[in-house]
């Protein structure tokens, strides 16, 4: 049984370019107007309890521990050795943050890992 290679269709390309575009967006305005910006940063140093705070102070913990960096290697390796969108969207989603929020590296190996997936067959389905 010969297996045809993983391809997306139209409307799955649709859903991983909004969800590409709402990750980045997301992953910028954290980056640019919560973790750079001073006046933000001195109030959440300061104690203020906001949503942006927490989300500063989440995001800050994740990027200098590389988690987004290795969480985006890890479903990368998993989508080469087994593709599928659900991979897919989890790997462009992890690096989409670390790519964006300081963990270039891994998150830039993931994307490279998340492109081979496309020259390996999809699974077989029974």
């Amino acid at each position: 049984m010969k297996k045809s290679p993983f391809r997306l269709t139209p409307y799955q390309v649709q859903f991983l370019l909004v969800v590409g575009f709402v990750t980045v967006g997301y992953a910028l305005y954290l980056r640019y107007l919560a973790i750079e910006l001073s006046t933000v940063a001195l109030a959440c140093d300061a104690g203020q309890q906001t949503l942006l705070c927490k989300s500063r102070a989440l995001a800050t913990y994740l990027f200098k521990n590389s988690v987004f960096g290795i969480v985006a290697l890890v479903i990368a390796v998993l989508h080469v050795m087994r593709p599928s969108i659900v991979l897919l969207t989890g790997g462009l989603i992890a690096a989409g943050f670390g790519i964006v929020l300081y963990n270039v590296a891994m998150a830039g190996i993931a994307i490279g890992l998340l492109i081979l997936g496309f020259a390996r067959p999809a699974p077989a389905t029974a």
